[in-house]
């Protein structure tokens, strides 16, 4: 009988240490999840701490696609309201990743803003690439002014003019080069060996194949390159609340910002978060409305579009 007893007591003895260390190694599973989601989510919260923002990232990546120079883009990112150290940080972050320009999705210039949606909008289709969202003229635009945005900004490629400076350099052949020459009020240049140059309404690469076709008598495979040294055929238009008004030289990848400065800078009677540029493509008016007071704090950035020659760039005033 004792030894029935000293059976069964051994046999809950064994069960109960089998049983506490069950539950030791089941703390202990728990402990290690737990540390290993603590770990994790401190990572993550550290990644997206150090990650720049998209918006800026946005940015230097149209300006890289504009070719500006990574100096000048951190100018101008600063200029626009960003941290210099955020924006230095932003550039070697893309190096570091060698990260790829984004999808085609995205052209050469800023998406433009204020593409909001609205029951009574229709969306027609424009030009190609373009779409339009028309809807009752907006408070201070001219009467009949559709309120159309464009659903994309296309990539403007310089149209040279008369009155722009050119520099047209054949390689190794001093002779055929012209180190400046301006475009005559009929459009057209002269250049040795082929004479006269119809240029204007072409784009400095399109001069250089009519250039190269035209010297292909006299040279061999030329090698030309065409260079605007002096942009003053095209025009941006500033009205309204700013120092100056009338119309400011236009340059290529001129942003709204740079065109405010060219006018002097907003007076102190503007309606800085009222500004809107009014833009003519394909014989239909848009307007684009811009709030200066977001764009020089960094936020909506994407509101400082490049401009295209003959933008009206309107600043109401009280």
């Amino acid at each position: 009988m004792v030894l029935k007893l000293l059976t069964w007591g051994y046999c809950y003895v064994v069960i109960g240490v089998m049983a506490v260390i069950r539950a030791i190694l089941w703390v202990l599973s728990v402990a290690v999840l737990l540390l290993g989601f603590g770990l994790a989510t401190i990572s993550a919260v550290q990644q997206s701490a150090q990650a720049p923002a998209k918006e800026l990232v946005q940015f230097i990546n149209d300006a890289k696609r504009r070719g500006v120079k990574e100096d000048k883009i951190k100018q101008q990112a600063v200029a626009v309201g960003w941290p210099a150290a955020a924006v230095d940080e932003a550039i070697a972050n893309q190096k570091d990743q060698k990260a790829s320009p984004p999808a085609a999705s995205s052209p050469v210039v800023n998406a433009l803003p204020n593409a909001t949606p609205a029951s009574s909008m229709e969306l027609q289709p424009t030009a190609p690439g373009m779409a339009t969202a028309e809807a009752p003229d907006a408070p201070g635009a001219p009467a009949g002014t559709p309120r159309s945005v464009p659903a994309t900004n296309q990539a403007y490629e310089y149209q040279i003019g008369s009155g722009d400076t050119l520099q047209i350099s054949v390689w190794k052949e001093p002779e055929a080069s012209v180190p400046s020459v301006v475009v005559r009020p009929d459009g057209k240049i002269t250049v040795p060996l082929i004479k006269e140059v119809e240029v204007a309404g072409l784009t400095p690469r399109e001069v250089e194949k009519a250039i190269t076709n035209g010297l292909s008598k006299y040279i061999t495979d030329a090698n030309v390159t065409v260079v605007v040294t002096a942009m003053t055929s095209k025009k941006v238009y500033v009205t309204g609340g700013v120092k100056k008004e009338g119309p400011v030289p236009y340059t290529y990848g001129m942003t709204v910002l740079q065109a405010l400065s060219e006018a002097g800078g907003l007076t102190d009677y503007a309606k800085r978060k009222k500004i809107y540029i009014l833009r003519t493509e394909s014989g239909r008016e848009y307007r684009l409305d811009f709030n200066y007071d977001e764009v020089v704090k960094g936020e909506r950035i994407e509101q400082n579009i490049l401009l295209l020659p003959n933008d009206t760039l309107v600043i109401p005033h009280y």
